[in-house]
């Protein structure tokens, strides 16, 4: 049986020792200025990682929640982004699994007393089953074909919902207690009272977990096998590639980040709900959150998903027109993609090169 990754000629679809969220070819004479970009990178890295810890300690709760439902919006955004940016295939769906995530984690605190965290395996691997079977009809179709059947699927979860699932009063809300701040868990790391930073922090450690696992993934011969699909499907199939055990497996972990999504929207939240068109809204919430940040790149989905929260918080503060507010939040999107049409991440990137000095020949 063919390797189900890659093979050497596959590799080359995407240049070993590369950066792949770069997206671009280092000079292979570079070795200084390697050394000198890895260190911006991590001081960049260490302050980034100390403002995420800080800010919420200096923030109010609504504050608190807002930052971390931009969190749980990067979680499907990178997952969306692995389906998407790194393999090609288009879904305006991902909102459904999301709701699937949602859903399992607050009916398992609620009717069977599981704690929110353990929920969390749980629900990955509901996921993960969900978004394989789906994945196996999604070989046949390709395109607007796909996006169209995952459209479909964002449709039909909501009555699966309306008719299997009771919550609070007979609706299908579901409503879990909120989660708080455990006993062992020091005043210094966590003040007296601040459960809605606890919350923060757990959405953000399982934020990071989710990036070292997509920046592994990437960075492996299935990362590359991944992105030999998008790039030239028949010739990666030609040279070994398994493009239907690939494309499977990448829709499945896709799934699998937006039900951890959706579970730890309810952790921030406090609800599961449904609506025919809330998971649809959410599915382009995802892709805006991709496209916006820099699809392909693997900070790009948590860039944007930052935007797109906090550009829709300013828009309806500053806009009493419920109406009018949306139609903002387009014409902004709209004249940020016209001055960066690959994404905040990559005109940062491109800027970079430009300002980069040439080596002398």
């Amino acid at each position: 049986m063919s390797d189900p990754t890659a093979t050497p000629a596959a590799e080359t679809a995407f240049v070993p020792g590369t950066d792949p969220d770069a997206g671009s070819v280092a000079p292979a004479s570079s070795g200084r200025l390697g050394g000198r970009q890895l260190i911006i990178r991590i001081v960049i890295g260490i302050a980034l990682a100390a403002a995420a810890i800080e800010i919420p300690l200096y923030s109010g709760s609504t504050t608190n929640k807002l930052l971390a439902q931009a969190l749980y919006l990067a979680i499907a955004a990178m997952g969306l982004n692995l389906l998407t940016g790194f393999n090609g295939q288009v879904s305006i769906g991902h909102g459904a699994f999301f709701g699937v995530g949602a859903y399992v984690s607050g009916i398992l605190v609620n009717d069977h007393g599981w704690s929110f965290y353990t929920t969390l395996p749980a629900v990955a691997v509901v996921a993960f089953i969900l978004g394989a079977a789906f994945g196996f009809p999604a070989l046949r179709v390709k395109g607007l074909y796909l996006a169209l059947v995952t459209l479909g699927f964002a449709a039909l979860v909501p009555l699966i919902v309306t008719k299997y699932v009771k919550g609070s009063g007979g609706t299908t809300l579901v409503q879990p207690p909120l989660v708080t701040t455990p006993g062992f868990v020091p005043y210094s790391i966590v003040p007296k009272g601040g459960d809605d930073i606890w919350r923060y922090y757990v959405a953000l450690m399982v934020t990071v977990v989710l990036l070292v696992l997509s920046v592994n993934i990437v960075r492996t011969r299935v990362g590359r096998a991944m992105i030999a699909i998008r790039d030239r499907e028949i010739a990666a199939e030609a040279v070994g590639v398994d493009v239907a055990r690939v494309k499977i497996l990448t829709f499945a972990l896709s799934t699998a980040y937006a039900g951890l999504a959706g579970a730890v929207s309810v952790m921030i939240d406090g609800v599961a709900q449904s609506g025919q068109l809330l998971y649809f809204q959410l599915s382009i919430q995802f892709l805006v959150a991709v496209v916006v940040g820099g699809a392909a790149t693997l900070s790009g989905p948590i860039v944007g998903a930052f935007v797109v929260v906090l550009l829709q918080d300013q828009i309806k503060k500053h806009s009493s027109n419920e109406v009018l507010s949306p139609a903002l939040f387009g014409g902004a999107l709209i004249g940020l993609m016209y001055f960066l049409p690959d994404g905040l991440v990559g005109g940062a990137r491109r800027l970079t090169r430009r300002l980069r000095p040439r080596p002398s020949t």
